[in-house]
């Protein structure tokens, strides 16, 4: 695998990593700032009754408030602002004029971009109150989440932060989803290296300070085999089991990592205290 200097480096996936400098880390704190706290801003909101479409145009009048765009809007034909997935959709949920009922859980992705800048995160909520097998996934799969990350440090591979997030998933009688993962982000929506959620320690690719990517387990109840429906961007899980994810955007240094996008009012995961 080859890398390459964000400087030099054109903003389109290449194929090769880009290793960042101190303004992008500085730019991306700030994208990354937007996204935390456009997720914190839609907590309130999230309440049995509300349809999807409706948290949608919150949340991006919240982000064009603040001068960013919305990443996904129009990214390869998507019709919303952010992603939405209820209960057993995986991941890339469209919102809609569906309403959220009674102990729904649901994962809001939301990419603003700000001066050029990706900011990607999600999180899970829940619509009134949760059962006992769907807050016991959204704890586990936080904890992929942070697991995951905690691993991460120049000298460490991709491999390592798969296995971190796998080996406790599954020790929790869960699995993790193959179909999708986590990517370079920066000046790119979605650049290289890809970030599986699964892996042996030791393999893939190497980190090294710079690199700036998301981490973003999906966990399913049930098996970890999804299906893609026929709008061609709602991944459900094909057992219809329960799904919950989290996700990150993470830059490399010298020493560790930094995460750019946690919550300013420590809203990392439900219940939420607002």
């Amino acid at each position: 695998m080859k890398y390459e200097t964000s400087i030099t480096a054109p903003e389109r996936n290449t194929g090769v990593i880009k290793l960042h400098g101190p303004e992008a880390f500085e730019a991306m704190r700030k994208a990354g700032r937007l996204a935390a706290e456009t997720l914190d801003m839609i907590t309130e909101y999230v309440v049995p009754g509300i349809t999807t479409e409706e948290l949608d145009r919150i949340c991006a009048e919240f982000i064009a408030s603040r001068g960013a765009i919305s990443g996904p809007l129009n990214y390869r034909g998507y019709p919303k602002s952010v992603c939405i997935s209820i209960n057993h959709v995986v991941c890339h949920g469209i919102p809609g004029p569906k309403k959220l009922e009674d102990g729904d859980i649901l994962n809001i992705d939301v990419t603003p971009v700000l001066d050029g800048w990706y900011g990607d995160s999600s999180r899970m909520y829940v619509a009134g109150k949760p059962k006992i097998k769907a807050q016991r996934l959204i704890d586990i799969t936080y904890e992929c989440l942070m697991r995951g990350i905690e691993v991460i440090k120049p000298g460490a591979t991709t491999g390592d932060i798969g296995y971190a997030i796998q080996n406790y998933a599954e020790g929790k009688r869960c699995s993790v989803v193959r179909d999708f993962c986590g990517h370079g982000v920066g000046r790119v929506f979605h650049d290289v290296p890809n970030i599986l959620h699964y892996g042996t320690p030791g393999e893939g690719i190497e980190l090294k300070a710079g690199m700036i990517f998301t981490v973003e387990p999906m966990i399913n109840l049930g098996t970890w085999q999804v299906k893609v429906l026929d709008d061609d961007w709602t991944a459900v899980t094909r057992d219809r089991s329960l799904s919950a994810q989290f996700e990150h955007s993470i830059g490399v240094t010298e020493t560790g990592y930094e995460i750019f996008t946690l919550s300013p009012k420590g809203l990392d995961k439900p219940p939420y205290d607002i």
